[in-house]
């Protein structure tokens, strides 16, 4: 039987995109903001928290957000194979002790380079991916200090903390691998006055996500095989 994955969902139009066919495993949607409740521990070999609208501390109007914390907390020290994306990624900053705080450059959003760190060369997540990568961006608030251990894997020109690993098997990523273009034209749909705002064309940022390719795909087939290694281990 193949491993499963559990998946945290933060909304309908943050879903796993193209992540849900490069896995290439079964996934456990668990969806908070429709009533399901977050697993007190990771269920399943691996767990992959989403993005969203959500800052990683609004508790108040987010109340599945603490126990997602807790969740990615106790996915970490089990050594579950566990990546953050976006929302998710600040998230796991939070629950192991990092910061995370409103960005000082304001929305970061279209299509944009990361570029890869020295210790990704080693990483069994970005070490398969270009030096230099074009991903889709659409946050407003920042990882401005990682957790004690973590090792930073890629930077970027607007925010420097894109990605990086702690511990063994766990990952955040600041930018959005998953993300389709039809995910993208739905956030702007409901987000392009943020991007005017931000001094952006919406219209041409839209352009430039439409050239989203499968550059990620060696990142969501990595982290299916730590899953299935981290199964096959236990």
């Amino acid at each position: 039987m193949e491993p499963r994955i559990l998946v945290i969902e933060h909304e309908a139009d943050a879903h796993l995109g193209y992540f849900a066919e490069w896995l290439g495993l079964p996934c456990d949607i668990v969806r908070p903001y429709l009533g399901d409740p977050v697993p007190p521990a990771p269920e399943g070999a691996g767990l992959i928290v989403l993005g969203g609208e959500p800052s990683a501390d609004e508790d108040d109007r987010y109340p599945w957000l603490r126990p997602t914390r807790a969740l990615l907390r106790r996915a970490v020290e089990a050594e579950v194979p566990t990546l953050g994306i976006c929302l998710g990624a600040q998230l796991l900053t939070l629950a192991c002790g990092g910061e995370v705080r409103p960005g000082s450059h304001g929305l970061e959003t279209g299509l944009l380079p990361v570029r890869r760190l020295p210790a990704a060369d080693a990483d069994p997540l970005m070490r398969g991916v270009p030096a230099t990568a074009l991903a889709v961006q659409w946050h407003k608030d920042a990882m401005t200090r990682l957790p004690e251990g973590a090792v930073p894997l890629a930077t970027g020109d607007v925010y420097p903390a894109q990605a990086y690993r702690l511990g063994s098997c766990a990952w955040a990523v600041q930018f959005h691998p998953e993300a389709t273009y039809d995910i993208y034209e739905s956030w702007m749909a409901g987000g392009a006055h943020k991007v005017t705002a931000a001094g952006l064309d919406p219209q041409r940022v839209l352009a430039q996500v439409k050239q989203v390719t499968d550059t990620w795909r060696p990142l969501a087939a990595a982290f299916a095989d730590a899953v299935r290694a981290a199964a096959a281990s236990r």
